[in-house]
This record gives C-alpha cells, structure tokens and sequence, in this order.
C-alpha cells in the first residue's frame, strides 16, 4: 500500500471512530466494585446500567445511545480522584454517577471542578457542603438525622433520654453527630448522656464497643444509638448486638447506612425491631414502586434482589440529567446545569422530588422497622417531602451560609454574592 493510500485509510478509519463516538452519549459509573464499599456500592453500578438500558430500549437521548463507561475505585479515597479524572478527560463523559462515601466524594471533588465535570452524589450525607459541579440527591441531615432522632425522642419513638453516636472515622458520621450534639444539646440533653464513638472501616472487633454500649445504657434511663456506620463493618456489629442480648426493646439502633442491601446478608430474626432512616423502603405502596421493582427484577435477572434508598436516588438523579439533557438540546454541562433546576420525577417513594437551586432535593423522610424478612415497616413519614438543607442552622459556622446557584448566585464556601459569567 502506497502513502497516498496509507494516509487516507488512517483518515477513514479517524472519521469512522468519531463518527461512532458522536452517535453516543459517554456516562462515568464511579462506584466501589471491590473492597469494603462493595456490599454497598455494586448495586447502584447495576442501577445505573439498568437507567443506560432503559433509555436505550427508549430510542436513546438526543437520537444517540448512551454508554456507560464503569471504573472500579475499589474503597481506596485516592483512586477514587484518579478514576475521576480518567473519566473526564479521556472518556470525555458528559456526567458521572458515583460515590458512596463522603471521603470519596470530597477526594473527587476538586476534580469536577477543575474539568468542569458533572457528579450526581446518590447516598445521604452529612450536608456541609455546596458545590456548582455536584448534585447532591440523597438525604441532608434535615432529611434523615434530624428527623430520625426527633422521632426517638417522641413518645411514639420511645421517649429516649440517652444517646450513643456511633460512627465509622471519617467526615460523614463526624460531621453528622457534630450536627446531632448541637441538636441534642438544644433540646436540653446533658453531655453525660451522649456518648460518641469512631471505628475504622470495616471493623470487625465490636464485642468492648458494644459491651461500653450495654453498659452506658443501664443507667435507667431510655438510651438509643444512632448508627452512621458504613459498610461491611455493619454486619459483624448487628451480629455482636444479638450475641450480648441487645434488643430493640431496650436499646433501638437507629441506623442512616443499612438498608434492604445490607440487611441481604445478615441474619436478621435477632433484629426485628430495630431501625433505619431513608427516603425510600422497598416496601413502600405505589404504582411507581411497583413498575420499579419489576424493572429492577428484569434487569437483574434475580427476583430476590433487594431495592434501596441509594437506588432509587441513582434513579432519580439519572432521570433528571436525561430530561435536563432533553430540554437543554445538549450535553453541554452549563446548559445541562441550568436546565436541571425545577426538574421534578415521580419518585418510586409515590412522592415527586424536585431539584432545587441549591443542588438538592426535597424529598419525603421515612422511619423503618426491620422486619424477618429483611425488609422495613414504615412507621413513621412526613406527610410530604422535605427541603434539604445544604448547611446546617446547628453548626454557627455554617447557619450563615446560603446555597443558591441561580443567577445571582452565592458560593458554596462563601457568603458574598458573585455572578455567573455569560
């Protein structure tokens, strides 16, 4: 073959690959296929597969289909940045869906504002936080913590006096019981009552935390723990809960990390009674539940499998970027930005959750009791969704602060007003 031919083969084969490139749509799945994380963070890869086949089967978005491009961090904070970057610049993804835990989502963070990246955050968090590069579709502490512990303290909650804060050591179980012990001192409880406590992920060793736990509550009065441990470390404490006799009756675990998923793999007839806060329960009544779990069942191919909170925030979240991409005409991440705020979906909760300005949804809040069965009874919801809050009133740096992305719009970080560029 001569050079003639040779550049112009090189040029048809370029053309060909562009062309294929322009007739797809490229998302980033960022989620822990491996290491402590994955218990939790599979799943919501899976989810995200699911949402790509849907709208594929549906004739794509903008005449193209979508494809996921799917990184494995594998728990570790830093390969979660690396991973970022890697699918930004040259996967050259119009939006990433990922991250579970706080530590991964602030080690990505500089990133997508560097690039310019769009990241859709599916799991509660402690709030704090207010960035133009990250929606933020899971709970805030006004949609989980806040309520969970105003429902203990309530006589239909248990009336509880005492309270254990426990916690994996890293930003979100911190940040969220700083958050709770300004609350819990605002409503009068006293120090002495509130006991606070950080293990490292996946700890296994929970027979002199939960012998400190028994022993904290003997003291008559009502005592409940608020759990914000993260993964696979939740096993063995549930575990160590029944082996010292920890009954729901006596101490409620109110829990903000463990759901249907992690509950699969536990045995759980040692923990009816015993509670999770979220926006969603599997169990949930409504039409839009219904079609959810189907959807889920056929994808997955696995009538047994679990649906989740995290799930359905994943759901919502990649909903709205395909309807923003839609009415915006474009990938554009500016375009698709702007196009975001108001976007509302008919959640598989039977609620309609709504972006709003400052990069978060109102959504409704449920208490969950943990059946036989692996599942939740609600027993308590509020009647319609709630607001979050992106920064707490319980923290005096924070009350201050306003989140609004709108034009004019005030930082995340900051409290002068700035405005966006044309």
């Amino acid at each position: 073959m001569n050079k003639t031919a040779l550049l112009l083969s090189a040029s048809l084969v370029a053309f060909a690959s562009s062309a294929f490139a322009a007739d797809t749509i490229k998302i980033g799945v960022l989620h822990s296929l491996s290491g402590t994380m994955a218990i939790s963070e599979s799943t919501l890869k899976d989810t995200v597969l699911m949402m790509v086949d849907e709208i594929n089967k549906n004739g794509g978005l903008l005449g193209k289909k979508v494809e996921a491009v799917v990184v494995d961090p594998a728990s570790d904070w830093p390969l979660f940045a690396e991973k970022a970057r890697e699918l930004l610049e040259k996967e050259k993804v119009a939006a990433v869906f990922g991250c579970w835990t706080s530590v991964s989502r602030k080690s990505v963070l500089p990133v997508f504002e560097e690039k310019n990246g769009l990241l859709f955050y599916p799991v509660q968090y402690e709030g704090e936080e207010s960035s133009r590069n990250v929606f933020y579709t899971g709970a805030a502490p006004n949609q989980q913590a806040i309520p969970a512990v105003e429902y203990l303290m309530s006589k239909d909650g248990g009336d509880v006096k005492r309270w254990v804060l426990a916690g994996t050591d890293y930003v979100y179980p911190r940040t969220t019981n700083k958050i709770l012990e300004s609350f819990l001192k605002s409503k009068g409880v006293a120090a002495e009552d509130i006991m606070i406590n950080y293990t490292p992920f996946g700890h296994s060793d929970w027979q002199t935390i939960v012998s400190d736990i028994k022993k904290f509550s003997s003291a008559g009065k009502k005592t409940a723990v608020v759990s914000t441990i993260n993964g696979d470390a939740n096993v063995p404490f549930y575990k160590e809960l029944s082996n010292q006799g920890i009954k729901a009756e006596q101490v409620p675990v109110v829990a903000f990390s463990v759901g249907e998923e992690e509950l699969a793999g536990i045995d759980t007839k040692n923990l009816v009674g015993h509670l999770a806060a979220w926006n969603y329960f599997q169990s949930v009544k409504s039409p839009e539940n219904d079609a959810f779990i189907k959807q889920w069942h056929s994808f997955i191919k696995n009538p047994k499998r679990v649906t989740n909170d995290p799930m359905e925030a994943t759901v919502i979240g990649f909903k709205m970027w395909a309807q923003a991409v839609a009415q915006s005409g474009s990938t554009d991440v500016d375009a698709v930005r702007q196009a975001l705020y108001g976007q509302k979906v008919k959640a598989p909760s039977g609620f309609e959750a709504v972006m709003n300005t400052n990069h978060h949804l109102s959504k409704p809040v449920m208490i969950g009791e943990i059946q036989a069965n692996g599942q939740f009874q609600t027993v308590w919801q509020t009647k319609g969704p709630i607001k979050a809050d992106a920064w707490s009133p319980f923290i005096p740096e924070s009350a201050k602060l306003k989140a609004d992305w709108t034009f004019p719009w005030v930082c995340g970080n900051c409290t002068e007003p700035r405005f966006k560029p044309l």
